[in-house]
């Protein structure tokens, strides 16, 4: 006998209230009722981001929106008990993208882009604001696909070197370097929050691994292989679940 199929999930923005009426916007709605094809009376699991998320059913879809009767919030807790955030050297394309994606699923706290010497993606203001957004969207549909009903943010994006020159104390920071002589293995468990910095395509240069290391950053390596930029943080997330986290 095959098990029937959970309803769609989907975040909302919008506060949801328990027993109350949420609207769904109209791209969102364009999607649960032309691409899923759901119609009044279905249900749906939708969440706001802020720790729980709801039973709903279809009251009515319309142009202007799907409009949803909210049933019962269910505090279901998939964070992990690592409180990680991941400052990343900006890579282009698909490969940020999909760093953004795996992060979330292995239940990062925030993402913070950096720009770093060797990025091969240099963004203005405006580009950087837009890439921002998109990142974040990622993020959500990352929520909506592995349960997490608290959304990480993406961070604006900053440089390396003005990031390196904030306070960081009761942090501690990893920066990932093939050359480092400490693996993440021979760590003491972390009882502070953790921040994990991996760099671009070309990884960091001499004088920026100087300066993570002068501003308290330590070095820790991944094996004796030199692993991809989209790969690299990636592994390091799921190695620190197993060690420290929920796996």
């Amino acid at each position: 006998m095959s098990r029937s199929k959970p309803p769609p999930r989907f975040y909302v923005s919008e506060p949801i209230h328990a027993h109350g009426v949420c609207l769904v916007p109209p791209e969102q709605s364009h999607h649960l009722a032309h691409v899923l094809r759901l119609a009044q009376g279905d249900a749906v699991t939708v969440f706001d981001g802020r720790g729980s998320e709801y039973e709903a059913t279809i009251a009515r879809v319309a142009r202007s929106g799907i409009t949803l009767n909210v049933g019962e919030p269910r505090a279901v807790d998939r964070e992990s008990p690592l409180e990680v955030t991941l400052a990343q050297g900006i890579s282009s394309g698909d490969r940020m993208d999909y760093t953004v994606q795996k992060a979330v699923e292995l239940g990062i706290a925030a993402i913070q882009p950096l720009a770093t010497e060797r990025s091969v993606v240099r963004l203005d203001r405006e580009r950087a604001v837009k890439r921002v957004a998109h990142w974040q969207a990622i993020a959500i549909a990352s929520c909506e696909q592995c349960g997490r009903n608290r959304v990480p943010e993406v961070l604006p994006v900053q440089s390396l070197t003005a990031w390196l020159g904030a306070p960081a104390a009761g942090v501690l920071r990893l920066t990932l370097a093939p050359e480092a002589a400490l693996t993440l293995a021979q760590l003491e468990p972390p009882r502070s929050p953790i921040v994990l910095v991996a760099g671009p395509e070309g990884g960091f240069s001499p004088r920026e691994r100087e300066d993570a290391e002068h501003a308290g950053c330590t070095a820790v390596r991944l094996g004796p292989r030199v692993l991809r930029t989209e790969t690299a943080a990636v592994a390091a997330l799921a190695a620190m679940q197993v060690l420290w986290g929920d796996f």
